[in-house]
């Protein structure tokens, strides 16, 4: 996949091993602005530690790796204000009410505390929350604290977001409004980062998928080329396909019948 546009995220022969295990081996990536990266790959590809190291949490790989033409361990994290992250698991400060932390959020980005104060009043009100932006966050649904970090993600206008699971606990509605925003966000030239196991999704949000298999890029393409190349018909027939897991029904049948037992 080619572009006369300049990569915002640029990743060579990244390896990353823990205890002796190789987590990533050799991945080779280059994003570019208004792209809708699927991310996706079974449990331990290597998935949350990629995006970790090009959000500079995580040291000790090997290889390059470039987010806006700078490295994450050059000591210089001006880049991460051009950066909005929605991790699969986040520990809010519950005590503070969603005025409180999403304030601070914005001030952490360079935002006075007024635009910061006043982006989240609005945006809170379009999700439907408005009326509870002065409560505390720990009397929040799981859906109502999903909507809040979606928001600290986008308070300041990034560039880049890497969004983990971000669709987790909310409702139907706001799913399609997530999804349309996504689509909006990278016609302006945002590149987002998307990693989920909702295949469905994936399928029809991402103009690119990335599918990661033993920490390796195993596929890189449009769902129409992926499933060209494998023909299969859904995004989750692929990703079995390339990834060797096909024992789904036998499994679901000895579980099913491990519960019939009782």
């Amino acid at each position: 996949m080619t572009t006369t546009k300049d990569p915002v995220i640029k990743l060579a022969n990244l390896r990353m091993s823990y205890g002796g295990r190789q987590v990533l081996n050799g991945v080779d990536l280059e994003v570019y602005p208004g792209q809708i990266i699927g991310y996706i790959g079974p449990n331990g590809a290597g998935k949350s530690t990629t995006v970790k190291i090009m959000l500079g949490l995580v040291e000790g790989y090997q290889g390059e790796v470039q987010v806006f033409g700078q490295h994450p361990g050059d000591g210089d994290a001006s880049y991460m204000k051009r950066i909005g992250y929605v991790p699969e698991i986040a520990e809010l400060y519950d005590t503070l009410t969603a005025r409180e932390y999403l304030t601070f959020i914005g001030e952490l980005y360079g935002l006075s505390t007024d635009e910061a104060e006043m982006r989240a009043r609005r945006m809170m009100t379009e999700f439907s929350l408005g009326d509870v932006f002065n409560s505390r966050i720990t009397t929040f649904s799981k859906g109502m604290k999903q909507k809040v970090l979606l928001i600290s993600s986008l308070l300041h206008n990034p560039d880049v977001l890497f969004l983990d699971e971000p669709l987790s606990g909310l409702d139907a509605n706001s799913v399609m409004v997530v999804k349309e925003m996504l689509a909006l966000l990278a016609a302006q030239g945002k590149a987002i980062f998307y990693s989920s196991h909702i295949m469905d999704v994936v399928e029809k949000i991402s103009s690119r998928i990335v599918l990661l298999d033993g920490g390796r890029i195993v596929a890189d393409g449009s769902f129409d080329e992926l499933k060209a190349q494998n023909h299969e018909g859904s995004l989750e027939q692929i990703f079995n396909q390339l990834t060797g897991f096909n024992e789904h029904q036998d499994i679901a049948g000895r579980l099913v019948s491990i519960v019939q037992e009782v």
